[in-house]
């Protein structure tokens, strides 16, 4: 008996955007991210008219800039800057890090993470042959990064899910990419939803 074809999904999260969303829903809630990826392939699977159970995102990549270890803890965020890693840990991300650093303001600087994004989310499309991408972001930069995608003759999927009043999501970005995973008017059109992709923060 042969195999059952395997549509597999390749998910890239840009990290900076996760966490921003994370703040915005509250200190009492967080993001299911197992939930989050089983939905991801439920809606892939239902817009392309393909077998649920053959729809596997099968990794998923997070990138994001952190402080060094030192940094963190003089700034108290390594407990829960490992908090979260293992929550990613524990859903089988890959981790892809680069070091932040300071400006003279105060204000958070990370360098080439999105240069890095762009680069390992074409790059794995290209070699993993993945029959989907799907990108959390809302990144203008990224617009370039679907028109390739869309390239190599696969699906550049968007899913959207802002943090607040204002919709960051780029416009340019959206009228590139194939299929939008809007959450914000999912959750609008059909407030259930957030029991399958948002629980309880614990302490």
């Amino acid at each position: 008996m042969a195999n059952a074809k395997i549509n597999s999904i390749g998910l890239f999260i840009d990290g900076n955007y996760f966490v921003l969303l994370e703040k915005g829903l509250g200190d009492s809630s967080r993001v299911n991210i197992k939930g989050l990826i089983k939905y991801i392939q439920k809606s892939i699977a239902e817009k392309y008219e393909l077998d649920p159970a053959s729809c596997v995102v099968t990794e998923t990549h997070f990138f994001r800039g952190r402080y060094r270890a030192y940094d963190a803890r003089k700034k108290n965020l390594l407990l829960d800057d490992r908090k979260f890693e293992d929550r990613l840990i524990e859903n089988d991300v890959i981790l892809h890090y680069k070091h932040v650093y300071d400006l003279p303001d105060g204000t958070p600087h990370e360098k080439g993470i999105d240069v890095w994004f762009a680069l390992e989310t074409f790059e794995l499309a290209l070699y993993r042959d993945f029959d989907f991408i799907v990108m959390i972001t809302g990144d203008a930069d990224y617009e370039m990064l679907a028109r390739k995608i869309k390239s190599l003759k696969k699906p550049a999927i968007l899913l959207s899910w802002h943090y607040d009043d204002q919709n960051p999501t780029a416009k340019a970005l959206k009228e590139e990419i194939t299929y939008h995973i809007d959450i914000n008017a999912l959750l609008k059109a059909d407030p259930s939803l957030s029991n399958f992709i948002i629980e309880a923060a614990s302490l």
